[in-house]
């Protein structure tokens, strides 16, 4: 029997978060019992829609659902404008109605490009998220934001559309390819520093023993675990005024390493790795936490299959530059979400850039 749901209240929506292992099985059930009963339409990519898509809606049309499904290239470069106005063409070409829903089955980069095509065809439609990657399930599908990349940025363009269900079979991740499921270790690692000192040192326990012999029942129940820190945090502040921006640890950076690499060189989550180890160096040298803390961190990023290092290519002026077209920035001043400790943050807008270009420089010294 599979644990109770977890619970996303919002004034966007309410919705149910179910992390269960064999969980798509189950999905006709679960569209039916939230009253979802128009056409669906399937966005995935063209890696997940051969392995999961077909059974999937076999078992859909058998309740009696209407489906189509559409895939996309998969990886980031898909998150544009151009593939938007694709998915605009498919939908309304079809014939797609107010009362159909839009399922994302995929990775975060379909839950986001798929949810800003939900968010805003005909004002906007239902979204249902079938999370297939680690990053996903804990963190890009919970919390309603959708969105596409910019040339400037990435996410710059998008919208808040909460789903009416998100729900995550682990069974997925056994066909995940191995780096991907590395890189959805960095957002669990991040919810364990932002707010979950008890998560944190069960990652550091599992990683002692065999990182690769989590699965089954035990892996569900640490994506929980990771997940409701990111569901606290959206119940707490929906639209990111305040505490919210706490899950932004290791994106500041991370955002701009993406963007400078071109994205595609390097995956969301090892991005996102490698700024939560520069942005607790940032930490550091502010005084809000110890050289230790910096380390121990580090070890457990590595542990997980991470990358700290920057890559060497980069160009420190242009880092600084996309820091400040981030979505964070308020009057100038980039809102950086820092570590206080294992379990512990907060928003600082006072980090100078004197000091963050500081850290940058001796990274990009120590690049391999």
């Amino acid at each position: 029997m599979h644990d109770a749901p977890l619970r996303v209240t919002t004034p966007g929506g309410a919705y149910d978060v179910i992390i269960a292992h064999g969980a798509l099985d189950c999905l006709p059930d679960h569209l039916n019992r939230i009253g979802l009963r128009g056409a669906l339409w399937i966005i995935s990519d063209d890696q997940v829609f051969p392995q999961y898509a077909p059974p999937l809606i076999e078992r859909l049309r058998a309740a009696g659902y209407t489906v189509q499904g559409s895939t996309v290239p998969s990886g980031e470069t898909s998150k544009d404008l151009a593939m938007v106005a694709r998915l605009y063409d498919w939908l309304i070409g079809g014939g797609v109605e107010r009362r159909d829903a839009v399922l994302a089955l995929g990775g975060g980069v379909v839950g986001d490009l798929a949810g800003f095509v939900a968010a805003t065809v005909l004002r906007g439609i239902a979204l249902v998220h079938l999370p297939t990657t680690l990053l996903a399930m804990v963190d890009s599908a919970i919390g309603g934001k959708t969105g596409v990349n910019h040339p400037l940025g990435k996410n710059l363009i998008g919208a808040f559309h909460q789903p009416r269900l998100t729900l995550a079979d682990t069974a997925t991740l056994r066909t995940l390819p191995p780096r991907e499921l590395r890189a959805g270790w960095a957002e669990v690692i991040k919810h364990a520093v932002i707010r979950d000192a008890d998560l944190f040192v069960r990652l550091e326990t599992i990683a002692g023993a065999d990182p690769d012999s989590l699965q089954g029942d035990a892996l569900a129940a640490i994506i929980r675990q990771a997940a409701r820190v990111k569901i606290d945090i959206v119940n707490a502040d929906e639209r990111e005024t305040g505490e919210r921006m706490l899950l932004n640890y290791g994106h500041t950076l991370g955002h701009a390493i993406e963007a400078a690499s071109g994205y595609g060189d390097l995956l969301h989550g090892e991005a996102v790795a490698i700024g939560m180890h520069l942005e607790a160096q940032i930490a550091c040298r502010m005084g809000m936490v110890e050289p230790g803390f910096v380390e121990r961190q580090e070890r457990l990023l590595r542990a997980w299959g991470l990358p700290t290092a920057l890559p060497p290519a980069l160009d420190i002026d242009d880092l600084l530059e996309r820091t400040l077209r981030d979505k964070k920035v308020r009057a100038g001043k980039v809102r950086w979400a820092l570590p206080q400790g294992i379990g512990s943050a907060t928003v600082r807008d006072d980090a100078p850039e004197t000091l963050v270009r500081a850290v940058l420089e001796e990274a990009h010294a120590r690049s391999p």
